[in-house]
Order: structure tokens, then C-alpha cells, then sequence
């Protein structure tokens, strides 16, 4: 069998043990092992396997994960960010939908401490749709607004997507980091906006709370939210500022989410235990699927499958504004069924030699790249943020009532990427100031 017929089989096997819900580290490294060994033979693949997961995992900035993760599980278990919503609640409750847009708000802030999709809309969900189910927010509407909003967790830094980008894109971390800055402010924006048309479309859905409270409430209210400030001006002023490299602000984010629980006389054992064990399962899950990524990107290398795909896409001429249609259907389709992660380390190894026989900036694209992989955190039928919500709220919400309380959000994200396709200066005007 010749090396472009035995990738593409590698490919469509990897997609078939994916659908038969085989773990995707085990797919990835699994196909790449037995696909090594049948193109070059059994000591190649075990030369491989010893080789790889080390060179991989010895890079210095993957450092930043566990240190990123710990900061925002220190911030989750202490409390750090709890005062958010309520701070939110106090100052936009009397906005049509104004408690749902305040969730929007907490979990834009949340996603600033934590990096992740599924831990902003897990926080969210226990704080958020209790409190406007009390206040007579029609279920589905609140939980769909939750599992929305949870999803700018992968756009706003310090993203864990961006960072195993970054490091598989070869392009500057701090770069990607800025560069999402706008594009997830806009989603939030844009969010907010869909909720507010929502409401004023149909009042019944989320009534308006009767009066803001008193100024002097509110503004008192912004001295609880002091632990979140001083945590994103440290690591992130430090970050843009140049003081410190994006691997470093993971270490500083860490050690600052400690000294703040310990501040505010949070930081018990039982904080740590907790922050520390879901900090070493998260690392350990994103270094496995990294790791079966990897081994699949030499296999499919040395099968030449990348430079045969990334030739004839270019002698087609294909414009690029086709191109990348087609890629945002394949991420589309593909976040349908599998996790963000797996999803980016699926296809990466084939789309960004595409991309680069394009000239295309692959800061712009690696935005474009977490904006589909969080509309996909919402579409069904495998919207795992939508399965968060639905665990945290049990029988009370249908799951697809929380599926079509994400659909305006979908289309929303859907106009955003247009826009992000169309000028580029919304994703590029901020990395040009950063090395």
C-alpha cells in the first residue's frame, strides 16, 4: 500500500473509532502506532512511540497548562469569582434580560481566570440558572444562555485551546492570547445583544427586575469583586506589559489565585486537595490527547498525505474565501461529535500545511479555529457545554429545551466568524503590538 492511500485509511479509521466513542488519545496514537509499523516497520514504531510523547511533553511552554488550570480551579473552589455575577446582577438587572446578560458578563470574567469552556459554564450553570429560574426566567432561556456563555471560556486568555495551538501552529502564544481579546469581548457583546432581543421580542420569557438597587449597594458591591481584579491585572498586565512570557503568567496566575484565598481566608485543605487533583486530571486528559496527536501528525507525515493534500488544493486555485467555507463546515460537522480538543488535534496535522501553502496568518486562523470550536461546544447533538448545563439542572429542563435556548446564540457566533472572515483587523489589530 502506498503512503497516501495508507493515510487516508489511518484517517478514516481514526474517524470510525471515534464514532465507536474509543477515547481520542488512544484513537489518535492507536492508528499512528499500527500505521507506522505497517508503512515502515515494527522498529520505526516503537522508535516513534519512545521518541515522541517525551519531545512533546518536554516542551516548555505546554508548562503553562497545569499552571493555568490550578489558578483557575484555586479561584473556582475558593470563591474568587462568586461576587462577579452578583456584582453583574446589581448593575445590568434592570436591561431586558439583565440577569441573563449579567451571566454573560460573570462568565466572560470567570473564563479570564480559568481557560476553559466547560469549567465557565459548569460555575455559571450551580450560580446562574437557580437564580433566574427564582426569578421567573423561562428554564430553557436561561440554561441556553449559560451554555452560551460558557463557551467565550475558550476565547478570552488565557486559553488552553490557544496555548496547545500555539505550540502545534509553531506561532507566538502571547500573540494568540491578545488576539482574542476583541473577538471574545464581541461575543459577549454580541450575546448580550441576542438576549436583549430576545426578552424585548418576547417579554414574558425573563422579566425585568422591578428597581436597581441603591447606588451606594452597587457601588459597595464593586469592592467585593477585588480578588478578580487583582488577579487579571497581575497576570495580564504582566503578560502584555512584556514583564513576564505566557508560560511564566501561569506560574504568577497561580501563585497570586493562592495568595488571594489566603487573603481572604479561603485557601483550606480542602481547597487545595480539590484544586490540585482536578488540576493534575485535566493536565494528564490534555497531555494524552496531545500526545495521540502528535504521533498521528509523524505518521501522517512520513505517509506525505499533508504535502499531497496541500499541492493539489493549490494547483485547484480554489479562492480563498471557498477554502475557508470549507473548513468551517469540516469544524462545524466535526464539533458536532467530538471534544474541542480532539477536534483541533484531529484535523490540524492536514489544515495548517493547507493554510501555509496559502500564506494565510495562522494567529488569524488559530482565532477563527477556537470560534468554531466553541460553537460547536453548544451544537448538538454532542454540545458538551449544552451536557454540562443539562447535569447541573437535571430533569427540571429538557435537554432540548436547552438546545434551542442556544440556537440565536449559534447564529450570532455564525454572523461573528463572518465578520472575523471578512476583516481580519478584528483579530489582527491588537497582535501587532505584542512580539
Amino acid at each position: 500500500m502506498d503512503g497516501i492511500t495508507l493515510g487516508f485509511s489511518g484517517l478514516i479509521l481514526v474517524v470510525v473509532l471515534l464514532m465507536l466513542r474509543v477515547p481520542v488519545g488512544v484513537a489518535l496514537g492507536g492508528v499512528a502506532f499500527g500505521g507506522i509499523w505497517a508503512y515502515v516497520g515494527p522498529r520505526a514504531a516503537w522508535g516513534t512511540l519512545s521518541q515522541i510523547p517525551y519531545e512533546f511533553t518536554a516542551h516548555w511552554t505546554l508548562s503553562s497548562i497545569p499552571m493555568f488550570l490550578l489558578m483557575g480551579y484555586v479561584a473556582y473552589y475558593s470563591k474568587i469569582t462568586e461576587a462577579l455575577f452578583r456584582t453583574a446582577q446589581l448593575w445590568l438587572g434592570r436591561l431586558p434580560g439583565g440577569l441573563g446578560i449579567a451571566s454573560v458578563s460573570g462568565a466572560a470574567g470567570f473564563a479570564a481566570v480559568t481557560g476553559s469552556s466547560l469549567a465557565a459554564a459548569a460555575a455559571m450553570g450551580r450560580i446562574a440558572v437557580p437564580e433566574m429560574t427564582r426569578l421567573g426566567y423561562q428554564p430553557g432561556f436561561s440554561a441556553g444562555i449559560v451554555a452560551a456563555a460558557g463557551t467565550i471560556g475558550s476565547m478570552i486568555p488565557p486559553s488552553i485551546i490557544m496555548i496547545v495551538y500555539g505550540v502545534f501552529a509553531e506561532v507566538s502564544i502571547g500573540q494568540l492570547f491578545i488576539a482574542g481579546v476583541i473577538p471574545g469581548i464581541l461575543t459577549a457583546i454580541f450575546y448580550s445583544i441576542v438576549i436583549a432581543t430576545r426578552v424585548t421580542i418576547t417579554p414574558s420569557i425573563a422579566p425585568r427586575m422591578p428597581a436597581l438597587p441603591p447606588l451606594s449597594v452597587r457601588m459597595r458591591s464593586l469592592l467585593e469583586i477585588w480578588p478578580f481584579v487583582l488577579l487579571v491585572i497581575g497576570v495580564f498586565g504582566g503578560l502584555f506589559s512584556g514583564v513576564f512570557t505566557p508560560t511564566e503568567a501561569g506560574a504568577v496566575g497561580a501563585f497570586l489565585a493562592f495568595v488571594i484565598a489566603l487573603l481572604k481566608r479561603a485557601l483550606t485543605w480542602s481547597v487545595v486537595r480539590q484544586a490540585v487533583v482536578e488540576t493534575i486530571r485535566g493536565t494528564a486528559s490534555i497531555f494524552f490527547i496531545a500526545i495521540g496527536a502528535a504521533l498521528l501528525t509523524r505518521f501522517l507525515a512520513m505517509t506525505g498525505l499533508p504535502d499531497f493534500m496541500s499541492e493539489h488544493i493549490t494547483s485547484m486555485d480554489v479562492h480563498p474565501l471557498v477554502l475557508m467555507g470549507a473548513i468551517a463546515l469540516l469544524y462545524l460537522f466535526l464539533g458536532m461529535f467530538l471534544d474541542p480538543l480532539g477536534c483541533m488535534l484531529l484535523t490540524l496535522p492536514i489544515v495548517l500545511p493547507i493554510l501555509e501553502a496559502q500564506d494565510a496568518n495562522l494567529v488569524w486562523f488559530g482565532i477563527l479555529l477556537v470560534k468554531f470550536l466553541e460553537i460547536g461546544l453548544i451544537t448538538p447533538p454532542v454540545g458538551l457545554n449544552v451536557f454540562v448545563i443539562k447535569e447541573i439542572v437535571g430533569n427540571k429542563v429538557p435537554l432540548a429545551q436547552i438546545f434551542g435556548g442556544v440556537t440565536w446564540f449559534i447564529v450570532s457566533d455564525l454572523v461573528l466568524v463572518m465578520l472575523m472572515v471578512l476583516v481580519p483587523s478584528i483579530v489582527l489589530f491588537l497582535p501587532q503590538f505584542v512580539q
